[in-house]
């Protein structure tokens, strides 16, 4: 399982302490473990069942949240003097949708959200995984908070930059929220 892991997320390997490195690793053994989901898969399912005829992979969605993130924080790093702790951005932005394979369920050969999906969203399921690994707090608050349960809190700085990261690698995808303007008249 570790060398399949490996091979959908080699930027877990971008995780400089070892100890945050192997919890994300077993994080994503244990979500896989308990998913009707192979790790081929993640290649193949639509990142979101939000949006119809979703072209986009759950693995494509979830690199470039990651690649948005790091270069977010390098830029931010770069221009502001701020100071990010990587391991725990990087971890954060691989483990935000750790619980999505535990909403789904395979039903007639299609893909949906199960009922434990639609009780506990993947915010929340993912938060779970991540304690029952003992991943620090910090990261825990990432992936707690990346999504719109996160809006009524404060954010980490790097809990805002995986936050952007993830909905600039969603909201354009969304029909309702993305305005066409060879559509619109008098633009």
């Amino acid at each position: 399982m570790r060398q399949k892991i490996k091979q959908i997320w080699p930027e877990i390997e971008l995780i400089k302490d070892s100890e945050i490195k192997e919890k994300t690793y077993k994080c994503w053994e244990y979500a896989i473990e308990n998913s009707p989901l192979e790790p081929e898969d993640l290649e193949k399912i639509p990142f979101s069942l939000l949006i119809d005829n979703c072209d986009i992979t759950f693995m494509n969605h979830k690199r470039t949240a990651v690649q948005l993130s790091i270069d977010i924080a390098k830029r931010m790093e770069a221009n502001f003097k701020t100071k990010i702790n990587w391991d725990y951005l990087i971890a954060g932005a691989i483990l935000i949708d750790v619980g999505k394979l535990l909403e789904y369920e395979i039903k007639d050969g299609k893909l949906g959200t199960s009922r434990d999906g639609k009780l506990l969203r993947h915010p929340f399921s993912g938060v779970s995984v991540a304690d029952r690994f003992g991943l620090p707090f910090d990261i825990q608050h990432i992936i707690a908070y990346h999504s719109k349960e996160g809006d009524l809190g404060k954010r980490t700085i790097e809990s805002i930059i995986v936050h952007h990261a993830d909905f600039v690698s969603f909201e354009p995808f969304q029909d309702v929220k993305r305005l066409d303007v060879n559509k619109c008249e008098n633009v």
